[in-house]
């Protein structure tokens, strides 16, 4: 089997870039003869095209993508196979999608999100995002890098760490975890609440207003915004260094980080929605929080980024959720209970651990993807 990936390649670290570089390097691994190209570079698409003549060409992205990750191989007789994450509703592509034979999506509600926006179910697949449990792994407290992320951040080690990564820390559901926190300071150790974002014009703009909610519930002292710019080599460390890490995610179509976590032995707070069903198991790895509230629209406005005049509005026939927030009761619940019992703490982080090395291992998905491809298509 010869596949091609296309992705942001070399990678950078963003979250389609990590998921199509493990399942590349899972691929090498195991013995698959596999290349891997930039997504927006058509020259050198073409170039592999021509003298490698891949059976299939992977793509991972979004509906949106269909351009560059399924017209473009298909200009050349290429079998593209797309692995697409969630973005919202799909707006066109309809019968391009619905013309291949596979579609890779990373969870079941990525698959019916799909199917919901008219995407014949027959051809999805799910294959779900792998994760180096080589590099992300149980660290000890006492070592140096552990230390010196801590140091770092101000927190001491007798201090419990909560930590959410995202974008921006309101779409992980940090504003939830912060109100459960308010509602529990008292009745838990000393803590700090790590929100480790990425800097954009849009993180910090939502930035402020987090800091502002803090200082509203009267924890701003405990609440730590480290936005930077960080390398996928330092996320291990700074996982590593937690002792809870905490997302209930308003919109989760996988949930990479809590993977991640469980890989570090460390026990996840979420949500139970989304495709944090496929990668977290309520009570054992994580504690999940119901569905406080759904945010509902009848109708999305386009434009020229969809194929659309600008603002053309399409109606829904039904209205959709669009996202979700966290029950916060239910999260301050949790927050008591792994805050209160390190023992819990480090059971369900064991847990998460053997799940995760069992499941999501980046050369057990590479194993999955060949045996789905062989079964779908025929290509061995």
């Amino acid at each position: 089997m010869r596949v091609l990936l296309l992705y942001d390649y070399p990678a950078s670290p963003s979250g389609l870039a990590t998921q199509g570089d493990l399942l590349y390097r899972g691929l090498l691994e195991i013995g698959v003869d596999a290349h891997a190209v930039n997504c927006e570079s058509e020259q050198e698409k073409e170039w592999y095209y021509r003298w490698f003549k891949p059976d299939v060409v992977v793509g991972i992205g979004y509906w949106g993508h269909t351009p560059q990750l399924i017209l473009h191989p298909q200009k050349f007789g290429v079998q593209p196979v797309p692995w697409l994450v969630a973005d919202g509703f799909i707006a066109n592509y309809q019968g391009v999608l619905n013309g291949l034979p596979l579609i890779l999506v990373t969870s079941n509600w990525v698959k019916e999100m799909y199917v919901r926006d008219g995407i014949n179910a027959d051809n999805i697949e799910v294959l779900p995002v792998g994760c180096d449990t080589d590099t992300f792994m149980s660290y000890a407290k006492d070592d140096p890098k552990i230390m010196a992320v801590r140091q770092a951040l101000g927190i001491t080690p007798y201090q419990l760490m909560l930590l959410t990564v995202g974008g921006d820390a309101a779409s992980k559901g940090a504003r939830e975890v912060m109100q459960a926190l308010a509602m529990v300071k008292d009745q838990v150790p000393d803590w700090k609440y790590v929100c480790k974002v990425w800097p954009q014009p849009r993180t910090d703009l939502q930035n402020l207003a987090d800091i502002e909610l803090a200082t509203q519930l009267g924890i701003e002292d405990r609440v730590i915004f480290a936005t930077s710019i960080i390398s996928r080599n330092f996320v291990p460390y700074l996982i590593g260094a937690c002792d809870i890490y905490a997302a209930p995610s308003r919109l989760e179509g996988f949930g990479m980080s809590q993977v991640e976590a469980n890989a570090c032995e460390k026990p996840v707070i979420s949500i139970k929605a989304m495709g944090v069903l496929d990668t977290m198991v309520d009570g054992e790895t994580a504690l999940l929080a119901d569905v406080g509230q759904k945010i509902v629209v009848d109708h999305v406005v386009l434009g020229e980024e969809s194929g659309y005049e600008k603002n053309h509005e399409i109606i829904f026939k039904n209205a959709r959720t669009v996202d979700y927030r966290a029950n916060v009761d239910d999260i301050a619940k949790d927050l008591l209970m792994l805050m209160n019992r390190p023992l819990l703490r480090t059971r369900m982080g064991k847990a998460g651990r053997e799940r995760v090395t069992k499941k999501f291992d980046y050369r057990v998905v590479a194993k999955q993807f060949v045996q789905i491809v062989n079964q779908k298509l025929g290509i061995v």
